[in-house]
């Protein structure tokens, strides 16, 4: 079975950083494509950024890029989200998802990732 546990939220003001991360395990560690989406109250959820696992080879949210950085760990189980000079706006339930399918890779689209997480909460004040 799939398991994919997000951890790292949490509030801090406009300006600040923080470092999600995604522990992943079971089925979901066989996944070629790793991303992290947000979705914030009564908004649509929203691709951040894409990573083929394995590589360096990554796509951003327009409003990301600069400011956030994925990555995953050598043994490929945990996948990070560096998120910088954070902004209100970026405030948002963020959540991991892996894909175990094959497909396109990296992909911000959502109906591509086959497994998620439960999410954390990012908040950020002005």
């Amino acid at each position: 079975q799939a398991q994919l546990v997000e951890s790292g939220g949490g509030s801090v003001q406009a300006g600040g950083s923080l470092r999600l991360s995604c522990a992943i395990s079971g089925s979901a560690r066989s996944s070629t494509c790793m991303a992290w989406f947000r979705q914030a109250p009564g908004k649509e959820r929203e691709g951040v950024a894409s990573l083929y696992s394995g590589s360096t080879t990554a796509d951003y949210a327009e409003s990301a890029k600069g400011r956030f950085t994925i990555s995953q760990a050598s043994d490929k189980n945990t996948l990070y989200l560096e998120m910088n000079a954070l902004k209100p706006e970026d405030t948002a339930m963020y959540y991991c998802a892996t894909n175990s399918r094959s497909g396109w890779c990296p992909t911000l689209s959502k109906r591509d990732y086959n497994h998620w997480g439960q999410g954390t909460q990012v908040t950020v004040s002005s």
